[in-house]
This record gives structure tokens, C-alpha cells and sequence, in this order.
């Protein structure tokens, strides 16, 4: 199983809308995706390591799959307009990771 991690960095005015993220954005994601997403997690940054700190991440979203090549045939042929929606949230650039699970 290997997980993409979708992360928006949390910098000085940032914009990003959580409601429109959870209700909008990541179902949108699951169904252009069907079954290639086994499922998806999204975290909300509330803090950094020290006390007071601002969170790293203004929010981030796992997307779950059994492959790099099912998250490939899931996500590209939407991602014109996956990546078109962005702009109806935030206005950071998001940083991409792909990990293999080794424990879940």
C-alpha cells in the first residue's frame, strides 16, 4: 500500500478554506478516483513542535492506494481539473509526497 501525502506549507497570510477542503475538494477526489482510492485521511495544522509555534502544514490530505501505478490510473486522467480546483481553497502551492505503508 502506498500513501500521497498532500501538504499546503502554513506561511504568513496564507489562504486556506478547511470547510470547502473536507465538503468540496477531497470527495471530489474520491470520485474522480473510484476504487483507486482505498481512502483518504485529512489533518487540519494546529501547532508546531514548540509551544506557540504555528503548524509546519495549513492542512494536508493522505490519499490511500494499492499502488504508485493505481494512484497514477486514478488520479491523471482527472488532473487537469483536480489541480484546477486549488484555486477554490488556498493559495499555496502543495507539496507532494509518495510513501510506502510499512505499518498501518
Amino acid at each position: 500500500m502506498i500513501k500521497v501525502s498532500v501538504m499546503y506549507p502554513n506561511a504568513p497570510g496564507a489562504r486556506f478554506d478547511h470547510d470547502y477542503y473536507r465538503d468540496k475538494h477531497m470527495p471530489l477526489v474520491k470520485e474522480r478516483m473510484g476504487d483507486k482510492c482505498k481512502y483518504y485521511t485529512i489533518d487540519k495544522g494546529l501547532s508546531g513542535a514548540e509551544p506557540g509555534a504555528p503548524a509546519t502544514y495549513v492542512g494536508m490530505c493522505h490519499i490511500f492506494c494499492d499502488s504508485v501505478e493505481a494512484f497514477q490510473a486514478g488520479f491523471g486522467p482527472h488532473a487537469k481539473e483536480i489541480l484546477a480546483d486549488i484555486a477554490n481553497y488556498t493559495d499555496q502551492k502543495p507539496v507532494l509526497q509518495i510513501s510506502e505503508v510499512v505499518v498501518g
